[in-house]
């Protein structure tokens, strides 16, 4: 982090909006045996690791970690998964990413996931900003931020200290 960044979320309101949005998940899926979250690599990955940790000691549900690798810079190119499409047919997934700034990775995720029937399909972020160019939504989302378009968000969520800044 540099001198000149502000913290937007430390690492005690990290772990209080993965421990809220943990609670969303479970609540929108309540009557299910079993949810796929599907974690954006490398940070969305990463939550939903944390999501699963926390979903696991809320509730009786299965819970299925999958990784999703779309190239940022080409999100049209080929996605892969780490379970394959047949594991998450007729399912309940959760696509999870740390931040929502333009909505072109989490779109081009959305998308993905359509070629397969699912039972229910909602998405994740830790912090939502304001600057979309796609009509895509965070169903949970840890804060929202208005930020101009030189602004950029940056999450730690690995090593002791967590935290969300903008630089």
């Amino acid at each position: 982090m540099t001198a000149t960044s502000n913290i937007i979320l430390n690492h005690a309101e990290i772990n209080h909006k993965i421990r809220r949005i943990a609670f969303q998940i479970y609540e929108s899926n309540m009557d299910e045996t079993e949810v796929i979250l599907a974690g954006i690599d490398s940070n969305g990955y990463i939550l939903a690791k944390k999501l699963k940790t926390m979903l696991l000691k809320i509730s009786d549900i299965n819970i299925v970690l999958c990784k999703v690798s779309i190239d940022k810079k080409n999100p049209w190119q080929d996605i892969k998964t780490s379970i394959p499409s047949e594991d998450y047919k007729n399912k309940s997934i959760v696509l999870i990413d740390d931040v929502l700034n333009s909505g072109t990775t989490l779109i081009y995720g959305v998308k993905h996931f359509l070629n397969v029937p699912l039972k229910q399909f909602k998405t994740a972020v830790l912090v939502n900003r304001n600057h979309k160019k796609y009509p895509v939504k965070a169903d949970f989302k840890g804060i929202s931020l208005s930020t101009s378009l030189h602004e950029h968000v940056h999450v730690v969520l690995e090593g002791k200290n967590f935290e969300a800044y903008l630089e």
